[in-house]
């Protein structure tokens, strides 16, 4: 089973998807918002090509945890997400992933025009790591008997 993570941002949304055991994440690209019909069209071919089952999407809090308009309008490309492909979404706290790309890409030694076209999506890779990674881990906490 695959999940696939990603990035909401106003016009790009960047994209990683996790291995078939759910261990890892891969960066898988970006995407940009084309409208209604065709984003639902490009969720729907990824998700068939990758046999995706499940969605976890980058909720942005505030540094206080408390939500802003970014995460309500994330929120509500959830609730399209949702309806439009039937698959679960779950939101996951993404606070700091962006400082931690950027922190990755200056590493890396990224132009500026190579940093726009990656940033969404080490952002993604960020996001589905830290939620496989919790996954994994609450699976294996030991129960008090």
């Amino acid at each position: 089973m695959r999940i696939l993570g990603l990035d909401y941002g106003d016009r790009h949304i960047g994209l990683a998807l996790s291995d078939p055991l759910g261990l890892t994440a891969q960066p898988l690209g970006q995407m940009t918002l084309a409208g209604e019909a065709e984003d639902k069209r490009f969720f729907s071919d990824l998700v068939r090509k990758h046999e995706v089952k499940e969605i976890v999407v980058g909720l942005p809090l505030r540094m206080d945890g408390s939500p802003g308009t970014r995460a309500e309008k994330t929120r509500e490309f959830v609730f399209w997400l949702e309806k439009a492909l039937g698959l679960p979404v779950s939101l996951w706290d993404e606070r700091l992933t962006t400082q931690q790309a950027a922190s990755i890409m200056k590493e890396q030694k990224l132009r500026w025009k190579k940093k726009r076209k990656v940033e969404h999506q080490i952002s993604a890779t960020l996001i589905l790591q830290s939620y496989l990674d919790h996954r994994r881990l609450d699976r294996h906490v030991p129960q008090d008997r």
